[in-house]
């Protein structure tokens, strides 16, 4: 397990990601509304989905000897080796819009993505 944070420059080159204000802010207030405030986002990427690889968000507390910590202010999200390599330099994002409020994964190594934006391609 890698402890990453968007202030600390030891952070292996080309595998890092970030987490906007908004999403760091709304992952703390669901850990909080759960009852647990040690709960970190897990984002994972699995095949699947209308443009072959899609999204997973869920809630957990457990860190594995795989995954990658990334945390900002009160946040923290994990994000295993395997969906790393595809989410490299990713931002998360929460977004309130007309269309809902979700996650957004602005992800520069995707070559195309779906119209809602959970999948895509490389």
């Amino acid at each position: 397990m890698s402890i990453l944070s968007e202030n600390q420059s030891d952070t292996p080159a080309g595998r890092v990601m970030s987490l906007t204000a908004s999403a760091a802010a709304r992952i703390a207030k669901l850990a909080t509304l759960e009852g647990n405030p040690d709960q970190m986002l897990r984002l994972t990427v699995s095949g699947g989905g209308c443009s072959g690889f899609q999204y997973g968000f869920s809630f957990d507390t457990a860190v594995n000897e795989d995954d990658h910590l990334f945390a900002r202010d009160n946040a923290k999200m994990v994000v295993d080796d395997t969906s790393l390599d595809l989410l490299a330099g990713a931002e998360i994002d929460y977004v309130e819009d007309l269309m809902g409020s979700y996650f957004k994964v602005n992800n520069p190594n995707a070559a195309s993505s779906c119209g809602c934006g959970a999948s895509f391609s490389v």
